[in-house]
Order: C-alpha cells, then structure tokens, then sequence
C-alpha cells in the first residue's frame, strides 16, 4: 500500500475515533472534560458573536455541558497581541480560582482567533475560527473550524493531568491524541512532518540532540533550511502546528510576571497587555524556550507590532522567566496540518484540493441546494435554476436566483445576487452593519489587503492606483491617515439593503474593468473600507443569516428529497441527529398548504414520522384527511346537493355478489393509483349460492329518513339533517347510509337544511335499509365497498338518475373519502361488474376506471372455477391500522413498498395473459407469487392461524392467497389437479374441527 493511502486511512481512522470520543463526551458522566475552554477575541462584538455559537451548540446539546466556556476580547478594544491576550486570558483564571495555585488540577484549553483575518477579510466579521469547513457533521450540521477543534481535541484532557492547551485559531490539526506523550517540564511544541515545500510558508522547529526545540526558523527559504538541517531525508520539516503545552510550572513563572499571590498587580498587567508592546504568544513566549536561543537574537525578532522601548523591557522580563524551561518537541505521524490562510487558499482547498480530503469525507458541497445540478463548491447555499456558476468557484450562505452568472475562480459570501454577472477571479462579501445598512465588500481573489497603494497593490484585476484613476478619487478623499493600506481604503459603498450594495459592488467592478460606469455616483456615496466595515459589523445578524438561510436550505433539500421520493430516512437525515425544530415544522405546514397533491400530502407524512406525541398524530391524520379531501373535490365536489332529483319509484332492491381479488391489489388504493394508475385481476362471485350484498330503498310515509342495519338488527328515523351530515365516525352504525346519501346528493353535504325541504325536494320520506347476508365482518372479500356501491346503484334508481359504470365507481370513492376509509376502487368494481376483469388506470387525482373482460377459453373457465377455493380463517381480521401502514410506506417512499407495488401489477396482466391462454397452472404459479409480495408489503398479511391452515394441507394446493388486506377473514387457493373442494374441506375439518376454519361454497360469475 502507497504511503499517503496508508495515512489517508489512518487519519481516516483518527478523525473517526475522534468523533466517536466527541459524542461520549457529551453524554457519558465519567468521560473526562475540559474544565475551561477560553477563546480570544479581537473586540466586544467579535466575543459576543463567538459567544452566541458556543451558546447555541451548548442549547443543542454539542458541546460537553461539565466544560466552562469563555470568549475574552482584548481589554478595551485595544489590539495587545495574542501574547498579550494570553496573559489575560490567565487573568480571567487568577480570578475564578482561589489561592495561589488556581493553575494546578485544570485542564484549560485556548484558541486564540482573535486576529482581523486581513487576508480572508469575509471571515474578518465572525472571525476565521468559525469559518465553515467542507464537512457535514455526522449529526447533520455545517462543520466549521471550532467544531473541528472540539471534535479533534475531546479525548486531549485524558492524555494529561492539567495544565494549558494554547491553539492557533486558522489551523486544523489532524492527529491521534494517542500518540502524545506529555511526560515534560515547561512546555511541548506539536509537531508534524511536511513538505519542505509548505514549511517554507509557516514555522519550522529545528530540534536539538535531546529532543527539545533547539532554533525556531519562522518562513526561511527552502535553501537555508536545508543549509541549516531542517530538512531530512524525506524532503521534510518539523512544521510548527500553533499547538502548544504548558505545564503549570510554566504558567505560574509567567503569571509572576503580571501578578502576584495569585492576583492580578493592574500595574505589571498593563505592562505586558498593552497596544504598544503587543506581545505575540507564538514569538515572544516561545522563543526564550529554544535550546540555542539568545537574548541579544530574541532581541531582534520581528514582533506582532512594531519594536519599541517597551517591547524591548517585556522582552527582557520574558527571557529572565522563561529561558529557564525547555520546549519539548513532540512530532507526530502520521498527522496533517491544513492552514486556513488566505482567500486564494481557501477557495484552492474547497475547489481544486478537495479530493485530497475525501478521506476526511469532505466535499465540495456541504448543506447546499442547486436545482441545476452544478459541479461548484458551495456551502449553506440555495442556487436556482437557470444560473450559471463555474466549478472553480465557492458560494457560501448566499441565495442566487435564476439568471446570474458567476465566472471562474470567485467566491461568493453572505449575498443574494438577482440575476448579476461577476467577474472571473472576484470576491463579493455582504456584511450588515450595526446600523441596519449593508456593505458588499468587492476585491480580486488573489488581493492583498495588507498592500498599499504606493506598491501598486493589485486590486479588482487591476492595481489600487489605476482603479482610483478610472473612479476619480484622490488619496486623500480615501485615507484618511497614513499608510495607503488597502485594508484601510475607503472603497466600498455603503447602502440601505443587500440589493442595493450587490449593485453599488457590481458598479465598482465595470470600473474597475474601464467599462461603462458613473464613477461621480460612486465618488458621492457614502464609503468605508474593509476595517471599518469589519469593526461596524452588526456580527450576531451574521449568526442569524446563516442559521435564517440554513433552515432555509434544509427545508429546500428536505422538499427536493419528497420530490425525487427519496426515503423518509433519507428526507430525515437533511436535519441532522437533532431533527426537525417546531419551527422548521411550521414553515413546512404553510409551505405544504401552497403545494400541488403529492408534496404537500408528503409532507405532512413525513413529517409525522419525524416528529413525536400529539404533533406527530396531528400530521398523520391530516395528510390522510387531505388525500379524502382532495379525492372528493376532483371528482363529485359539493354541487350534489344541489342537483334536482325526485323519487320515481316506490321501491328498489339491489342484490351485489361479492369480490374475489387475484392480482394488484393496493395498487387501486389512492394516492398510489393517483401517482401511478392502478392494475387489478378481480372476479365476481356468488357465496353459498346467493348473492350476499342487498340494499333496500323505498319510499315511506313518515316525514323522516329512516335507516336499518338489517342483519345486525339496527333500525332509527332521522328528523334532525345535521345528524345525517357526520359520518367519519368509524363505531356509527349508519356511517355508509350517511355517506351514501351525502355522495348521492340526497343530504347536502355543509349547506345548512330542514328534513322538511329534503323530503319536500325529494318527494316523501326515505327509507335505506342494508345487509351483507351470511358474511362475517373483515372478511376480506370486499363487501364494504360492495354494500356502498349497492347503496349507490340502489339510490339513483330510486330517483331515476342514469349514470355509467365509471360514476358508480367514482361516487362509492367519494363515500369512501367521506367516511376516511381511504379505500381504493377495486373493491366495488369488483361487486358491481360481474365476471372476471382486469380493471386499470392511469395516473391522475379523477381515476378513469377501465374494465377488461377476460375472454378465458369455456374449458379453462370450468378447470378454474372446479380448483379454486375459499376457505374461512375463523377469525376476523385484526383491527389494526392496516391501511395507513400499507399506504404510508408508499407516501414514505419505502424502496420496498415501490417496488412490491410495481411488481403485484405486472404479475396480475401476466395472470390475465395465463387464463386468456387456458393456463391454470401457470395462473396458480402467479398468485403463489402474488402471495410472497402481499407479505413482503405488509407482513401482517399473514399470521400463526393462516400459516397453519396452508401449512396442514399443502399437498393439496397449487397455490395460496390472501383475500383482501389479510391477517384474518377469508384465504383463497388454487387445487392441485387430481384434488376436489370435498378432499379439501374434510382435511381442513379433520385439523381445526369445530374451531369454525372451514372451505365455503364460492361460484365465480
């Protein structure tokens, strides 16, 4: 195995490990935390956005609660150097602890990220330390570089008993903490191997015969590193990481020098943190501890602000404190060090470089929506339709609509860009100001702000010098003191909304360009540079930006997701292991009531399953009371009631066999047959020799509509209209009569009406009587819906009002709506079309119901109906929510679900194709195929009691099958030939006996 695969897998390894240390130290009560985490940061409003981060994830439950978390910006706004800031971050400990010895027994980790991050300057605001990495989070959130350190230090307290952790906040460390070893006096520098090529770049450790740190060579020439040692075999250098420790030893010896007994002396603190001396943690602390060091060399190192009298007294004090202890190298492989430095790099690590970390599951585009599929990077961002956006670019919590065109190599920042085109090699970053006004912060990826106009610092794809030319400025009307710095240039606009300064940026790029432009406009605006725009940055709105479009962006990827009917698991995972917020819920509630049928019932399913208790049924009921809803107005709606109609017989009877299903089965159930069309093999079929549905309506009398449950003896007269405009309730006796005469037209269905202007209109009173003859209930054999379209055949005839076959069906779904039984159409064609039939449709709320006749040869018809069998289970179904479980798996877009639902329809046309041919056998191969899908879509199909019934008499069947939903009612099966229904009776008498599983008498007509 090559070398870099072997420490792609290693770090793999690690950064896995590390996760796994992470998510324990969260929950686990004996995992050892850290006591203090403190960051530093540049001013008040830096610290209180950091805080706002820590606060949220500690809201969330991510990060350790045991652990005090502090953000420290330097005193008074005042820049004192991040030596400076570490000696005040021991101040804010001398005064949390008691004693002398408040170091001792604490195990402290600091970050310092308080610099103005020049060369990044859209991370200047929110600072470098919470810029986002490429990563999503195992629990679905938008990585960045404080939750990288989190995550990559949570098992470092364990490695050491106390002491101080410092870290530089623009460096992602990769490492195993197991390889550590903290058995040293002073402090230890980790170190990692690299290219000599990167070490030329950053700080190089050159250690001495006893493995401490002999000379620090910070941004050498790869020729004086080699001259000098540095350089090994392998083309490589200790690269100095920003990751040091410090014992207490240490940390006692330095606090000496800004205090005393434990406690602060305000005279030697403002000594040492100050913006005069601005001590630099990584030069001034560091150094004195090098092996080979000397005062009069230390003297001369270049320091974070500028050499003076007081730095040269600081720098003294430090040796005399300092010198004494050593620096112990600590180098680590395999590791990597990935420096967060500039735009150009940053943009080269998300787009060209990101392979390279592909192992470390980074990618291009983390929590981001681009509904054209394009290649580019981009981060916690929506990209519509219609854009044009090159793949070396990175768009970062930005909103770009339709029409815009970003060309190669830009980064795009905090914007919302309406149709704009931005030039190759730009950066556009939005920032709000504390005043409510915005900036958009324009400058070339490759721009230093740190040059100066004197240096003809390039600027925009042009230099500093020709862009004040081209906009008519003169220094004077830019800077306002000296040093014609571009970080200080007053060039950007200042404007009243986004749009309004993404146009004053686009502006300032055609001059830039020499193109067309009103430089006068520019020249009268109000502008600031990016240091004041950064110091006037309103930085909580930029927390609340990221996280407004960040549940905007997971609700768009959540709707793509029921779009492209991905799983209920995988929409799920969209809002990571802390799921859907009550307000992310809310938003999807309203967006789904401006949604077309199949997203919006989708996304009430789904976010049932997502949610929990009351909010969970609440959405459940209402995607399945819209999918009723919805069926009802595209078919009869509400203007029945006010069809005219009058009685024009005395009486009518309509006497309906019941429904034998062989194949497809559920596909007739809305919404699948709404989504997809549905097929289903049925027959007609008289059982015992009768037909068992009958329905009664004739006229009575009496000023009422009475109504009768004939085989369960119930009986009662309606005068009240509002009593017969209820019928979801499942446990009433008169919920098919009441949805019978509400889809029929006979009962308005909301208007307000008296019995005696139904019965007026209608021409007497109304008596409908039903009974389902000889059947028990859950049967399996579609009676239900049968007696339902018996009730509906019987009540048009009683008022002479012809319809064909495809309103029957249409008006029994409606009852089914109704009643929210949500059953599908198979059942009464089933029952109100005699023979056997397939019956197919297409997709569409409105189902068109086809009927096929089978034309089976005369013999194979006398074969079929000789072997086919229905045996009765002795128990009624199980009263359990079979529907929803069945349907739901479809809404929820159950792999498995889709694919049985498919596959019933293609093998009940190949049952047709068997029986048109005369092929009994291969029928009965068909439906015992049929059988093993039913199971499959719902595993309740089946139960202890039906296993035994095929299991005792298998050797007398070709094949098996459920009727209906099963889990109880009746089964149906195919004889082997050479077998008789008598042979097959007295088996099935001789095994369960008197337990009432019997063979009834069934005829297909």
């Amino acid at each position: 195995m090559k070398p870099q695969k072997m420490k792609n897998l290693f770090l793999r390894q690690s950064y896995q490990d590390a996760w796994e240390e992470y998510e324990k130290s969260l929950t686990r009560t004996y995992f050892i935390h850290w006591d203090y985490v403190i960051l530093t940061a540049s001013n008040e409003e830096q610290a209180a956005a950091y805080q706002a981060q820590i606060d949220a994830r500690l809201e969330a439950g991510r990060l350790p609660a045991e652990t005090v978390y502090r953000v420290l910006p330097d005193p008074d706004g005042k820049r004192v150097g991040s030596g400076g800031a570490t000696f005040h971050v021991m101040k804010y400990l001398s005064e949390q602890g008691e004693g002398e010895n408040f170091f001792r027994g604490k195990r402290i980790l600091v970050i310092h990220s308080g610099g103005d991050s020049k060369r990044v300057p859209q991370y200047s605001a929110c600072g470098k330390l919470f810029s986002p990495v490429p990563r999503e989070l195992p629990d679905g959130r938008r990585s960045t570089l404080f939750d990288e350190f989190m995550i990559g230090m949570a098992g470092m307290p364990a490695r050491f008993r106390e002491g101080m952790l410092v870290l530089s906040g623009d460096v992602l460390l990769l490492f195993n903490p197991l390889q550590i070893d903290f058995t040293f006096r002073g402090a230890a520098a980790i170190s990692i191997k690299e290219d000599v090529e990167t070490g030329k770049d950053h700080g190089v450790f050159l250690g001495d015969e006893k493995g401490y740190v002999g000379q620090f060579l910070h941004k050498q020439s790869e020729e004086q590193l080699r001259t000098l040692g540095a350089v090994n075999e392998h083309n490589a250098v200790d690269l100095d990481t920003g990751a040091i420790m410090l014992d207490c030893d240490l940390l006692e010896s330095l606090f000496s020098l800004i205090g005393e007994k434990g406690k602060v002396v305000p005279e030697k603190y403002d000594r040492f943190v100050n913006e005069r001396s601005r001590i630099s943690f990584y030069g001034d602390f560091l150094y004195p501890l090098a092996s080979e060091a000397t005062l009069e060399q230390y003297q001369k190192e270049k320091p974070e602000g500028s050499f003076c009298k007081e730095l040269e007294e600081c720098r003294n004090e430090l040796w005399q404190v300092l010198h004494p202890y050593s620096l112990k190298l600590l180098c680590l492989s395999p590791a990597q060090f990935i420096h967060f430095g500039t735009t150009h790099e940053l943009l080269k690590l998300v787009t060209d470089d990101i392979d390279n970390y592909e192992f470390l599951d980074w990618k291009r585009q983390v929590l981001g929506v681009e509904e054209n599929e394009g290649a580019n990077a981009c981060s916690n961002s929506y990209i519509e339709r219609d854009t044009r956006i090159s793949e070396s670019s990175y768009i970062e919590d930005s909103y770009i609509y339709s029409g815009t065109e970003v060309e190669e190599g830009c980064v795009i920042s905090a914007v919302t860009l309406r149709g704009e085109k931005i030039p190759a090699h730009t950066v556009l970053h939005g920032l709000k100001q504390k005043d409510g006004r915005f900036v958009v912060r324009v400058y070339g990826v490759g721009d230093n702000p740190k040059g100066t106009l004197e240096d003809g610092a390039p600027f925009l794809n042009t230099t500093l010098p020709e862009f004040l030319k081209q906009a008519g400025l003169k220094p004077e009307e830019v800077w306002e003191a000296d040093g014609h710095y571009l970080w200080t240039a007053k060039l950007f606009p200042v404007c009243g909304n986004i749009e309004e300064a993404v146009a004053a940026s686009v502006e300032m790029l055609k001059l830039a360009a020499g193109e067309q432009a009103d430089p006068a406009a520019y020249r009268r605006a109000e502008r600031v540079s990016l240091q004041e725009s950064f110091e006037h940055a309103d930085v909580k709105e930029i927390v609340a930006w990221q996280a407004k479009l960040g549940t905007r962006v997971r609700i768009a990827r959540f709707l793509l997701a029921l779009e492209q009917r991905k799983s209920i698991g995988e929409a799920a995972a969209v809002f990571g292991s802390q799921g859907v917020t009550p307000s992310q819920v809310e938003k999807l509630r309203a967006i789904a009531e401006q949604s077309d049928f199949s997203i919006r019932m989708r996304i009430y399913y789904y976010l049932s399953k997502m949610t929990k208790g009351q909010v969970s049924e609440d959405l459940e009921n209402r995607c399945f009371r819209y999918i009723c809803d919805s069926l009802y107005e595209a078919s009869i709606g509400k203007a029945l009631a006010d069809t005219e109609y009058h009685i024009t017989r005395d009486e009518v009877k309509v006497e309906l066999p019941i429904r034998v299903n062989f194949g497809g089965g559920w596909s007739d159930t809305p919404p699948y047959c709404n989504e997809h069309g549905g097929t289903v093999l049925n027959a007609a079929a008289k059982l015992n020799g009768i037909l068992p549905v009958i329905v009664t309506v004739k006229r009575i009398d009496k000023p009422c509509i009475a109504l009768a449950s004939t085989d369960s003896g119930a009986y009662d007269e309606f005068t009240d209209v509002a009593a017969l405009q209820s019928c979801r309730d499942p446990f009433d006796t008169y919920a098919l009569h009441k949805a019978a005469l509400l889809a029929c037209g006979i009962v308005p269905l909301e208007k307000q009406a008296t019995m005696e202007e139904l019965l007026q209109k209608l021409g007497g009173g109304l008596y409908l009587s039903t009974a389902v003859m000889g059947i028990p209930r859950g049967s399996g054999l579609g009676t239900s819906s049968i007696l339902a379209g018996a009730c509906v055949k019987a009540i048009f005839a009683y008022i002479g009002k012809e319809v064909t076959e495809n309103e029957f069906y249409t008006h029994v779904l409606c009852m089914e709506q109704l009643m929210s039984t949500g059953g599908g159409w198979q059942d009464q064609v089933g029952g109100l079309t005699d023979g056997i039939k397939l019956v197919t449709t297409k997709p569409g709320l409105m189902q068109d119901i086809e009927v096929q006749h089978l034309q089976i040869p005369e013999e194979a018809l006398q074969e079929l109906k000789e072997r086919f069998v229905l045996i009765y289970t002795g128990q009624r179904r199980l009263a359990r929510n079979l529907l929803r479980e069945v349907v739901g798996g479809y809404i929820g877009s159950n792999p498995n679900s889709l694919e049985v639902l498919y596959e019933i329809q293609r093998v009940a046309v190949l049952m047709k194709f068997e029986l048109e041919k005369g092929n009994i056998d291969g029928f009965a191969e068909l439906l015992d195929r049929h059988w093993e899908l039913s199971r499959r879509l719902d595993g309740g199909s089946t139960n202890t009691c039906i296993d035994q019934i095929f299991l005792s008499c298998e050797d007398l069947l070709a094949a098996r099958m459920i009727c209906g939903a099963g889990g109880g009612g009746f089964l149906q099966a195919i004889l082997k030939k050479g077998h008789t229904k008598e042979e097959l009776r007295e088996r099935i008498r001789s095994v369960f006996q008197d337990s009432g599983v019997d063979v009834w008498d069934c005829t297909l007509v």
